[in-house]
């Protein structure tokens, strides 16, 4: 999957958030956007996604060069489209594990229901999450750290080709950093033509996975753009100088 921002601007509440935005990731890419608190960067995921709450003005947003514009959430999730939330929402009865099992469904999956639980198992066990999660109801009652690795296995489970995870570093001590970088990195590995926007403030979870191209996100457009290289300068110099231009 190839997935193309053109000259996008969004606005959220009559408020113009993302102001001419082009990005490019091609399979297999690993990207990060890193920015201030304020910058648009959770703005544009869910514009890539088709959040009802923002609208886009201009721009496009393509897959495989084809608008997404008019496609609905559930429409972009079933072309390989996934989007692991800065703050998921709790579902009070719905159980995490059947919720999993109709999404899967959803996108054509026939596997046995014996082969699904033994797939949810191993996750979970990667995960370090423990198995009572297979009786709870969706993300109710998990801690920030919990509902970050739920959303994680969610991941593993649908396969997309597509991942975007905003801030998923956040909330979690270091063991847990370490734990969801592994399970990303395995995932990445499981299919060479899987790609990954990384969305964050930090350049914690960088340590543990490489991005091939960073980008700095700043009152809602790309600043800067480069690799490792421009991670350490953030980590030295921070936003300051991006902001005073």
């Amino acid at each position: 999957m190839i997935l193309e921002i053109k000259d996008l601007h969004v606005s959220l509440e009559d408020k113009e958030i993302i102001k001419g935005l082009n990005l490019k990731i091609n399979e297999g890419e690993v990207h990060v956007i890193m920015g201030p608190n304020g910058s648009g960067k959770s703005t544009l995921a869910k514009s890539i996604m088709g959040h009802p709450h923002v609208h886009i003005t201009s721009g496009d947003i393509l897959v495989d060069g084809k608008s997404i514009r008019e496609l609905k959430t559930d429409e972009r999730a079933k072309l390989g489209l996934f989007l692991q939330f800065q703050n998921p929402v709790e579902v009070e009865g719905v159980g995490f594990i059947n919720f999993l099992h109709a999404a899967k469904q959803s996108m054509g999956d026939e596997s046995s229901t014996k082969d699904f639980m033994k797939g949810i198992k191993d996750n979970i066990s990667n995960l370090k999450m423990g198995e009572n999660f297979i009786g709870r109801s969706l993300n109710q009652g998990f801690s920030g750290g919990e509902k970050k690795k739920a959303e994680i296995l969610q991941m593993a489970v649908l396969k997309p080709k597509m991942s975007i995870l905003d801030e998923p570093d956040s909330g979690l001590d270091i063991d847990a950093i370490k734990v969801v970088s592994e399970n990303v990195n395995k995932f990445l590995e499981g299919d060479k033509a899987r790609s990954l926007l990384i969305i964050t403030h930090y350049s914690r979870i960088l340590s543990f996975i490489k991005p091939d191209f960073v980008h700095v996100m700043v009152n809602g457009k790309v600043v800067a753009e480069g690799k490792e290289e421009l991670i350490e300068k953030l980590e030295r110099e921070g936003y300051d100088s991006y902001l005073k231009e």
